[in-house]
């Protein structure tokens, strides 16, 4: 499998830059899949990471994920403000690797934005993305395939990561659905 993605990522990158949008559940091999595409997409790699360490179990999680990129990538915390990250770096990359949108969504609910604020920024930083001088992969959770959750703030975050998650793949070249570790494209 590596071996025909480094042939097709070749072949498609040096054609023009391009965004991919992976999603899935849990622990379905999304970032895996995102690490390993951009490896072949780019030397100048950036990892912009959406998580915050608010406790020793999420500290422990993005250190080992930390440890397992290696040392050729530039890791950028940046939980809220993608746009301006974008409008200021992203000619300093071949590839940047968002991990993950689902988080930054959470992060945007929980400073009270409202659901309008979300999904202008969301606009915002799809436009960004696609006028940008590097390829791009967006990595978010696939939410809304469980049942209908049970208190209006989970409803609120499942309805408004969709809309984000929608927006994203619309503004994508390409599309992933993350099965068990096996990538489908479905754009």
């Amino acid at each position: 499998m590596q071996k025909a993605l480094k042939k097709r990522m070749k072949h498609e990158t040096t054609e023009k830059k391009k965004i991919t949008f992976i999603t899935g559940g849990a622990r379905s091999g999304k970032s895996d899949f995102a690490l390993k595409t951009a490896d072949v997409i780019g030397k100048i790699k950036a990892y912009i990471a959406t998580a915050e360490a608010l406790d020793d179990e999420m500290r422990e999680r993005i250190e080992i994920h930390r440890k397992s990129r290696g040392n050729d990538w530039h890791t950028i915390e940046e939980p809220i403000n993608l746009l301006s990250l974008f409008e200021s770096k992203h000619s300093e990359w071949d590839i940047a690797v968002i991990d993950c949108l689902t988080l930054w969504v959470s992060n945007l609910v929980g400073n009270g934005l409202t659901d309008e604020a979300i999904l202008k920024m969301a606009h915002n930083v799809s436009e960004i993305m696609a006028k940008s001088g590097c390829s791009i992969i967006i990595v978010s959770n696939e939410v809304g395939m469980g049942i209908v959750p049970d208190n209006p703030l989970a409803r609120r975050f499942r309805d408004i990561a969709g809309k984000v998650n929608q927006i994203m793949a619309s503004t994508s070249n390409e599309v992933y659905w993350m099965v068990a570790g096996i990538p489908v494209q479905i754009k």
